[in-house]
């Protein structure tokens, strides 16, 4: 281009910057009339390289200097909101000379409008950095000249590519795809991906060019194929899903006017629209676009893992060994599992399922070659009809869950590679399916995928330190692989519409039909997959101390067996929603709830009074072991009814108990606050002459330090006092617990003796998941049996201090709470309150209350 007068003038800046805005705005009119996305990124990136020539055309710059493109601007790709990354590369390392001439050129290109990275380096300092940084190394490998000395960059693309150690450079980028895909827990499946670093995001395709591009391969999927990497219908599905991963950044750069890669709920269906999906009858757009991205990225991972270990074999020569014969279908080569002809899998389909039970069943082999899991995944078309109504091909299926190791493995890896939706068209379905139920934080698939491991991790010695009670109880219990049956079927019947339980009832039984399990077995895991809700519901909304409760449980479950395969697949399910949702106070629950119920199921009478003796004692053991004399409990345990003890273990009675025995009449209040000894947070303790609002006032304290109320034993004395204990939480987890102890000691303790009125609390800021996943509250008055107290049954969206709006307005209608059961389920609560007051028994009261409750309850 011929060289202009130097830029003095404004003006001429001015126009610059408005010749490339306009530029791009006719690119992007372009695009979205219908344009390719790798045709703007390449447009976008010549449009810049034009604008940089003629601005170093127009300087009185040294030629000796050269600028050139790096990284993503160096591949020829510009995405509209993404920097526009420099190297200029100086011929001597005398900075000196060069400063003036690069600070002039610098600070015109941000006046132009240009976001740029750059960098100033000689040949040796970028040699130097390079060995040093991978980052460094893998931005310099896309290098390209834009203007200047060509003669110096063709100087530093051979010095470059000479230091270039095409098996370290591998090495590095394999690690740093570990650490990647770790920081992002290792799934693609997360909520809000981040479509460029996520697992199956468009840095996993990078990854497998710039390891190509390193060995001197390709630089390009169709020469990737001419090279025999891939194959042409491997380059064709590497390309349709990269392009699908450009539309989904271009389109979120151009919603949020920034360099934004997450796809936050914020956006979820503004970009669905954008990128042309619609709602249906039963999901949103954003449903709809959400499990096409996560099947977009399950693709993603397929290929990379694919490829990636092709390469490995080209670039990390191992020496050559004999294979160790298996069978006529199978060899051993270096510890991984091979085919011993290529064709296995399409002339042998029922080779597919042989495969993964040969991996669960022989410890030596850490996997497949790649050549296996190519043909595998290419021969995964073969599972029809048919093959699902093999005797050999059902038989070899359920034998992986009666093996000793790698069910979870494989599990995993048949998802990955889509064998285990072919077989289980019904598990298909799932795969990438979102749950819109604020507490779920993986896809459907993998949570199913979660509580199979959760499961397995029980029964493992290595893993019994985590829940010692729980693998005990998996110990011992006779044919597990049932248990994993069920947990695969629990929710697979998610999204279809209607009670999930029931239709997967109905697919459990079909299943255990074909694959010709016993009429015994069938019913426990058709009864898994239909009541695995039911314990959770019963442990954290029901009345635990009442004996009807557990009476009526004990007849639900039926047998000791049922009893102990529901509630240890109840626990890994909870556990398997989100590392948020559980906790001790649920562990306790569903404990106290099997202990109890196990009793039942033995034939012990469960009376009001069954166990209190035994705790009554133990707390007493306890008290002796803190030096206290027989007999200083009884002024206090007279006031103390028989609900008390049976909401209270022996261990919190004697804490209540060592804090109160000689002041059982205290005129002031006592507010005494420990670290919770059943797991976070903190356990406050209040003890005080009975007074109007008190739960609301407490509530109103623990929300203004921030604190969330996570558990609530409320209990009133024969005497008249209050004696309520409560288990906080930090739900930001930055307050110092051990710090916050004396001080709220203090200061409740104070404020429950000044009785101030009841402030107004502005509304907490709500999390982005609860503003864009709606949920419509639901609030449920119902009398209990005996006519004497009311259940109130509350669903909605967390929020910081949303148990005190319910409990002011309450309070403002002259209820009385006897207890509360606060279950907090991700961003979801279910609170249960027994709730007690002279007006309720007027229809028009309940109704008020109720609507007034639905009120402070929407977000």
């Amino acid at each position: 281009m011929p060289a202009a007068a130097p830029l003095t003038d404004a003006r001429i800046v001015a126009e610059l910057r408005r010749m490339l805005q306009t530029g791009r705005q006719a690119l992007l009119g372009k695009y979205q009339a219908g344009g390719s996305p790798a045709a703007l990124l390449r447009d976008l990136a010549r449009l810049v390289d034009r604008t940089l020539q003629q601005i170093w055309g127009s300087l009185d710059l040294d030629q000796r200097l050269c600028l050139a493109a790096v990284g993503g601007y160096g591949r020829g790709e510009l995405y509209p909101a993404s920097d526009v990354d420099l190297l200029v590369l100086l011929p001597d390392d005398n900075t000196t000379n060069w400063r003036p001439a690069i600070e002039q050129l610098i600070g015109l290109l941000w006046d132009t409008g240009l976001e740029i990275g750059h960098s100033v380096r000689t040949i040796d300092d970028c040699l130097d950095e390079a060995a040093r940084d991978i980052t460094v190394q893998t931005a310099l490998l896309e290098a390209r000249p834009l203007c200047g000395n060509r003669a110096l960059f063709t100087d530093f693309a051979a010095r470059f590519r000479q230091s270039l150690d095409p098996q370290r450079f591998f090495r590095a980028k394999r690690l740093e795809q570990e650490e990647r895909y770790a920081k992002h827990n290792d799934t693609p499946y997360n909520l809000e991906p981040n479509c460029k670093e996520n697992p199956g995001g468009l840095r996993d395709l990078q990854i497998v060019l710039w390891v190509a591009r390193a060995a001197g391969l390709a630089q390009n999927w169709p020469r990737l194929a001419a090279s025999a990497v891939i194959s042409p219908a491997e380059a064709r599905q590497l390309a349709r899903t990269e392009s699908f991963l450009r539309r989904v950044r271009i389109s979120l750069h151009l919603l949020t006017g920034r360099r934004e890669d997450r796809l936050l709920f914020d956006h979820h269906e503004a970009l669905a629209y954008s990128l042309g999906y619609a709602a249906t009858p039963a999901r949103r757009a954003s449903e709809v676009m959400m499990q096409h991205y996560y099947r977009n990225a399950k693709q993603v991972t397929q290929l990379n893992t694919l490829v990636l270990l092709d390469l490995a074999s080209r670039l990390e020569a191992r020496p050559s060994v004999p294979p160790i014969v298996i069978d006529d279908d199978f060899q051993m080569v270096h510890e991984l599992l091979d085919i011993r002809t290529a064709d296995l899998y399409e002339r042998r389909p029922e080779a597919l399922l042989r495969s993964f039970l040969l991996l669960s069943q022989r410890n030596e082999l850490k996997g497949m070659t790649p050549r296996s899991l190519r043909a595998l995944w290419h021969a995964r078309g073969r599972i029809d009809p048919e093959f699902r109504r093999s005797a050999q091909n059902r038989a070899n299926f359920l034998a992986l869950f009666k093996e000793k190791r790698g069910l979870t493995h494989q599990l995993r890896r048949m998802n990955q590679f889509d064998i285990l939706g072919g077989y289980l068209p019904a598990f298909g379905r799932i795969v990438g399916r979102m749950q819109h139920d604020l507490f779920h934080v993986y896809t459907v698939d993998q949570h199913i995928l979660q509580v199979v491991r959760n499961l397995r991790r029980l029964s493992l010695p290595e893993f019994a330190h985590e829940y010692p009670y729980c693998s005990r109880l998996m110990a011992a219990f006779p044919d597990r692989w049932r248990l994993y049956v069920a947990a695969l079927f629990h929710d697979i019947a998610k999204g279809r519409g209607g009670d999930h339980s029931r239709l997967g009832r109905a697919d459990a039984r079909r299943f255990c039909h074909d694959h010709g399990i016993g009429k015994e077995n069938t019913a426990l895991i058709v009864f898994l997959v239909e009541q695995h809700l039911t314990m959770s519901a019963y442990a954290q909304k029901q009345d635990l101390a009442d004996p009807e409760v557990i009476r009526l449980f004990a007849k639900m479950v039926g047998t000791e067996e049922r009893l102990t395969a529901l509630y240890l697949l109840t626990m890994c399910d909870i556990r398997g929603t989100s590392p948020k949702v559980w906790n001790a106070w649920k562990a306790k629950l569903l404990e106290d709830l099997y202990r109890m119920t196990r009793r039942v199921l033995k034939g012990e009478t469960m009376t009001p009074l069954a166990g209190i003796e035994e705790r009554g004692e133990d707390a007493r053991r306890l008290l002796r072991l803190r030096g206290l004399q027989p007999g200083v409990e009884t002024a206090l345990w007279e006031q103390l009814d028989t609900g008390y003890f049976l909401r209270h273990d022996s261990e919190e009675i004697s804490w209540h108990t060592l804090t109160l025995y000689y002041r059982p009449d205290a005129a002031r209040p006592v507010v005494r606050t420990r670290l919770n000894p059943a797991g976070a947070g903190l356990q406050t303790m209040i003890y005080t002459r009975d007074q109007p609002e008190l739960f609301a006032r407490i509530c109103g304290f623990f929300a203004r330090l921030g604190f969330s109320i996570v558990d609530a034993k409320i209990h009133t004395t024969r005497h008249g006092y209050a004696l309520d204990s409560f288990v906080i939480l930090d739900a930001g987890n930055t307050l110092p617990y051990r710090d916050m102890i004396g001080l709220i000691d203090h200061d409740l303790a104070e404020h429950l003796e000044q009785q101030p009125a009841l402030p107004a609390l502005r509304p907490g800021r709500v999390s982005r998941q609860v503003k864009h996943i709606p949920l419509n509250p639901e609030v449920s008055i119902r009398s209990d049996e005996g006519k004497r107290c009311y259940i109130l049954s509350i669903t909605a969206a967390d929020r910081p201090g949303l148990l005190y709006a319910i409990a002011t307005t309450l309070a403002k209608h002259h209820v009385r709470l006897s207890t509360a059961k606060i279950a907090t389920l991700g961003e979801r609560v279910e609170d249960t309150f027994l709730i007690s007051g002279t007006e309720l028994g007027k229809t028009a009261t309940l109704v008020q209350l109720e609507q007034e409750l639905l009120g402070v309850l929407q977000v």
